[in-house]
């Protein structure tokens, strides 16, 4: 079963490029099967990690970032796949 776990963080003003270079540097351990890195407008920094577990594991997540450096308490989610969807070809309809 396939297990994603969401952090998303806004940084202290000015502090974005500061934030995002924090959590790209945070390891885990175990390591998950995927980790992507998103960043997005007000200087906010989402990381997904993908994990091969049962919905409730125990797994590793990033922590709040030191100080200052977040404006506010770090937001988390868990997520379980409920599956991978292909796009359809353009013009074609989806069989049922």
């Amino acid at each position: 079963m396939t297990v994603a776990l969401m952090w998303e963080a806004r940084a202290a003003e000015g502090r974005g490029a500061e934030l995002l270079a924090w959590a790209r540097a945070q390891r885990l351990a175990p390591a998950p099967v995927r980790r992507e890195v998103f960043a997005a407008p007000q200087d906010r920094v989402l990381v997904i990690t993908w994990w091969e577990a049962e919905p409730d594991a125990e797994l590793p997540g990033l922590p709040q970032p030191p100080g200052a450096l977040a404006a506010r308490p770090v937001h988390r989610w868990r997520f379980e796949s409920l599956g991978v969807e292909q796009p359809s070809e353009p013009g074609v309809e989806p069989s049922a």
